[in-house]
């Protein structure tokens, strides 16, 4: 393990994370250009930009034993240099038909970075300072969000959507450009992996989704991403239209900062579960509370606040739990997996449920969510102590 903290390095990985965010970003941000492009498409745009999240509910797990089978510079770097050139084809903005079989290769190879990035961060970094690492990497895909909210729009009202797109290939190259220098001195990747066949990768899976150090940061981060976006999307609308603004505006970014201030500060002191555990503790009181003030702007800014603390934790846990490299690619694979589920089926479960039961029933789902996501923590440490 190094003994110096390897900045460029590791800042340079965090923008891969950043390249990989944008491979969300990059149509959903400016979603308006994107339908003014294809006027024919229709509903096809939601799948179009949700494919992605699709495609990791099936191959996230497998994208794990992939990097880790073939090397995770060497994985890294091909996605990059792939995402790139997909991005420049995109900017043509091909038929369709085309535009939607790319962004399903799209979704390998953000799948590839989103495993192969933070598992290098984590053995790069020293012991002491590998959890607030990690730590700052939770915050790649918010932060990848916002920046395409703040610098992407203006730029698309100046040069298109394709400028756009361009753009993205051109970062995403860059930071290959980097990577392959900074990497370079990376040990070779062993040779003797087991052969990916199938009853390799269904074992795999069942293996990790029933070991108490590789679930559960995946198990968690289920419980957190089914909640993320439907609170972002949802809890909006049930506030008055006054609040509204202020909500949807500090409500991501009340969790980007929990987790660069309070939750870097809390792993000085509490372990990753921890700080899991106490994310999820406050989540459930604040949504109770938040059950019957709904129009309160400043508990839902609050509930997603404490949740920041649960995405610190979350990637810090991989690393604390698992010791070497091969075990950290498959749980950052689980936890792609699991991410891309509750990204896909939160806030259809939400809305499905306003539109059933009323808005009552939405804030105990809320809770529901974050005392299961409490208790996987805290029945698999429960395991590993026995």
């Amino acid at each position: 393990m190094p003994e110096r903290i390897p900045f460029l390095t590791l800042a340079a990985l965090f923008f891969s994370g950043i390249g990989a965010a944008g491979q969300f970003a990059k149509l959903s941000v400016p979603f308006d250009a994107f339908a003014a492009a294809y006027p024919e498409a229709g509903a096809a745009l939601g799948p179009m930009i949700t494919i992605i999240s699709g495609l990791g509910v099936i191959c996230g797990f497998f994208a794990g034993l992939v990097v880790a089978r073939f090397g995770y510079r060497r994985m890294l770097l091909w996605a990059l240099w792939g995402g790139a050139t997909l991005s420049f084809i995109q900017a043509v903005l091909p038929p369709m038909p085309v535009m939607l079989g790319l962004r399903i290769v799209e979704g390998a190879s953000h799948l590839i970075i989103v495993v192969a990035a933070p598992t290098l961060m984590a053995q790069l970094s020293p012991d002491a300072h590998r959890a607030k690492v990690m730590a700052v990497w939770s915050t790649f895909f918010g932060v990848g969000f916002a920046l395409c909210a703040w610098f992407g729009l203006p730029f698309v009202d100046r040069f298109g959507l394709s400028g756009l797109l361009m753009f993205h290939g051109g970062v995403m190259i860059a930071v290959a450009m980097g990577l392959s220098l900074l990497l370079r001195d990376l040990p070779p990747v062993s040779r003797k992996a087991e052969p990916l066949s199938l009853s390799r990768i269904l074992r795999a899976h069942r293996v990790a989704y029933s070991s108490p150090r590789m679930s559960p940061p995946a198990l968690g981060w289920l419980c957190y991403t089914l909640s993320y976006v439907s609170i972002l999307t949802v809890l909006p609308t049930q506030l008055a239209a006054d609040d509204r603004v202020f909500a949807s505006a500090w409500m991501p970014i009340s969790g980007l900062l929990v987790s660069l201030t309070f939750g870097l500060a809390l792993l000085r002191y509490l372990e990753a579960v921890r700080l899991v555990v106490l994310g999820f503790g406050l989540a459930v009181i604040i949504a109770i509370v938040l059950s019957l003030h709904p129009q309160n702007a400043w508990l839902a800014v609050g509930l997603m606040a404490s949740l920041g603390l649960v995405q610190s934790g979350s990637f810090a846990a991989v690393p604390q739990l698992n010791t070497s490299a091969e075990d950290q690619a498959q749980a950052n694979g689980a936890m792609a997996q699991m991410g891309n589920t509750g990204n896909l089926l939160g806030t259809p479960i939400l809305l499905g449920i306003v539109a059933w039961s009323g808005t009552a029933v939405l804030y105990w789902a809320l809770v529901g969510a974050f005392v299961v996501g409490l208790l996987v923590h805290l029945i698999q440490a429960h395991r590993r102590m026995g």
